[in-house]
């Protein structure tokens, strides 16, 4: 399984970004996906996740702002952000997994598929 993921760009605070990510190769309909971050000297942190089949957890610093959606066919999944504040500003990682169980899904290690990264800078 390969992850395309694209959006990134600069945006002022209050403004809005829409990050994709594309898979390719094997399918499947019960599959976890996710989105990370990640800022220079840390690690990577959870974002948000729609677990197996529809159950979407997001983490609390972008709760209410960020939504993790994906397509019926389970090939594309993206993150809408609005009200983004500088804090948001990270490089953003998508990430899948076939096997994974709900309580591991905040963890990075517990993927086992992943995208390139695409930059947010929220910045005036």
């Amino acid at each position: 399984v390969q992850l395309q993921a694209s959006g990134g760009g600069l945006v002022q605070p209050g403004g809005s970004l829409r990050l994709s990510c594309t898979a390719s190769g094997r399918t499947s309909s019960g599959r976890t996906v996710a989105w990370f971050r990640q800022t220079p000297g840390k690690e990577r942190a959870f974002v948000a996740a729609i677990f197996r089949f529809s159950n979407t957890y997001y983490s609390d610093s972008v709760k209410g702002r960020l939504t993790i959606s994906r397509n019926n066919a389970k090939t594309t999944f993206w993150l809408q952000m609005n009200s983004l504040k500088p804090e948001d500003t990270a490089l953003y990682y998508c990430a899948a997994s076939d096997r994974i169980i709900l309580s591991s899904i905040y963890g990075s290690d517990n993927y086992g598929y992943w995208g390139q990264g695409t930059q947010v800078t929220v910045s005036s």
